[in-house]
């Protein structure tokens, strides 16, 4: 019982143009920074905020921010229904994995020296 469900995006010219004005205003935002480059910086850096708002804000009201929000807000609701193991769960499960790091170290550290003794000792004849 495959159910196969087309996802169809639709763009509209209005949420291009509002694209479009974003990017621009986005590069406008760099490019006011510049040009203002004799003036006070408060006055550089208030100019640049001032656009990159008004581009985030242009961005929002399009579809893409649109989804974008709402794909934050499933987040969320998404977080809030995990069940977080508590203070005791996090401190043992820590525990467990720092023991088989410990345990697994250990065990690399003797196949390793062991490789070495027979490739080494036993079978070149090289003696340290």
């Amino acid at each position: 019982m495959s159910t196969n469900t087309q996802v169809e995006t639709v763009s509209t010219g209005a949420d291009k143009a509002k694209l479009a004005g974003a990017a621009v205003l986005l590069v406008g935002a760099v490019a006011v920074f510049y040009l203002l480059g004799k003036q006070d910086l408060w006055l550089r850096v208030l100019a640049l905020l001032a656009l990159l708002a008004a581009s985030v804000g242009v961005f929002f009201i399009s579809e893409p921010g649109k989804q974008l929000i709402a794909f934050g807000r499933d987040a969320v609701r998404e977080t809030k229904k995990v069940v977080w193991p508590t203070r005791k769960e996090a401190m043992q499960m820590t525990g467990y994995v720092f023991a088989f790091v410990f345990v697994m170290a250990l065990f690399l550290w003797l196949t390793d020296k062991t490789l070495e003794w027979v490739l080494y000792d036993l079978v070149l004849g090289w003696k340290r």
